[in-house]
Parts: C-alpha cells; structure tokens; sequence
C-alpha cells in the first residue's frame, strides 16, 4: 500500500488518497466518494438525513450506514406523510426489526418530526429544504488540511439546531446538525490532498 501524503490521508488500493475516516471499510470509501459533501436537496431526502443523523447520536456514522437499507424499508422510504400515520403497534413493531436501531426515544422522534416536517411543508414544498439551507455558512477561505481542524460545532450549527428545537423538532442538538452540514454538503470538509476536494 502506498504511504499516506499526509497523516490525516489514507490512500486505498485504487491509488487516490482519502479523508483518513474512511480507514478501509469499502462502504465508508463508498459513502465518503459518493455522498459526503455533495449537496443533497429534496424535502424528503432532508428529511432522511435528519432522521438518520438522529438515530447515528450517540453512536458511529458507519453502524447507521449498514443498516441504512433496512431503515429506509422499515420506514417506508422516509415518507413523512406515512410515518406522521405511525400508531402504537408501529412502534412496537419497529422496535422489533433487527434492521435498524431499537431506541424508542429515536422512533418516537422520527414520528414527531414527521408531523412537524408535514405541518412545515403544507402548502409549502421545499419549505424543509429551504429551512435547512438557510444555515449553509459561506464557503470557507481555506480549506482544512487536518482532521483537527475539523469543528463538531459551529454558530451555524447551533443556529440550525436552535430554530428546529423551536419548531419542535428532536434529536437535533448543535452536533448532530454538523454532522448533517456535512454530510449534505452545507459544509465540505474533504480534508487538503483528499481526491474529492475539487
């Protein structure tokens, strides 16, 4: 394998160096090459986002990624005007399927926020989106070069937080906001010499 160019790189098999996070996992090089910092738009994919980074606190991104396929089915694709009809038994169903994190604080969240996503849209679509977006920090002068420049909150994401906790929205705290900035491409943290970084 060839040496890293910089401590917080890694280079895979295929010769392109990385954001050191991905380690070898071929689902974290996926993710990180395909999806993370790449501008995610829609109410609904948003709306997943949320829900997942939601489920992930407390815990590590790559454990909700492998199990992403099952949320999505137990979850009917992250359709919020069907979650929003989620009853009892739901819960108790959900909080049986192997596929997903059985944390019934996260589940009854996940309904919640479905409501209040629907109560923000009605009428209104994109309005989640646009709500989200509003956060976005400008784009940085510099890029970062090391993992330890990395922040795990910002003003924005406190912001962020703070306006959805206002609307009613939970499992939104400051960090977990971040992590949705970046995973959405609000913010794009690919690291100097990551092949990514464009």
């Amino acid at each position: 394998m060839t040496a890293s160019p910089a401590p917080d790189l890694v280079v895979g098999d295929d010769g392109l160096a990385r954001c050191r996070w991905v380690g070898s996992d071929p689902e974290y090089r996926r993710y990180h090459d395909e999806e993370w910092g790449r501008a995610l738009h829609g109410d609904r994919p948003l709306f997943e986002k949320l829900s997942l980074e939601g489920f992930q606190a407390g815990l590590s991104w790559i454990t909700i990624l492998r199990r992403r396929p099952g949320f999505r089915e137990a979850f009917d694709d992250f359709d919020p005007a069907v979650i929003a009809g989620y009853d009892d038994a739901r819960v108790e169903a959900l909080m049986s399927d192997e596929r997903i994190i059985r944390n019934r604080a996260k589940i009854l969240a996940t309904i919640s926020n479905a409501r209040i996503m629907l109560e923000l849209t009605d009428g209104a679509p994109g309005a989640l989106d646009e709500l989200l977006w509003s956060f976005a920090p400008s784009a940085r002068t510099a890029r970062p070069a090391a993992m330890s420049e990395l922040a795990a909150i910002t003003p924005e994401s406190e912001a962020m937080s703070a306006a959805l906790r206002r609307r009613g929205f939970r499992f939104v705290g400051p960090t977990t906001m971040y992590a949705l900035m970046q995973s959405s491409g609000m913010v794009d943290d690919h690291l100097v010499g990551c092949w990514r970084v464009a």
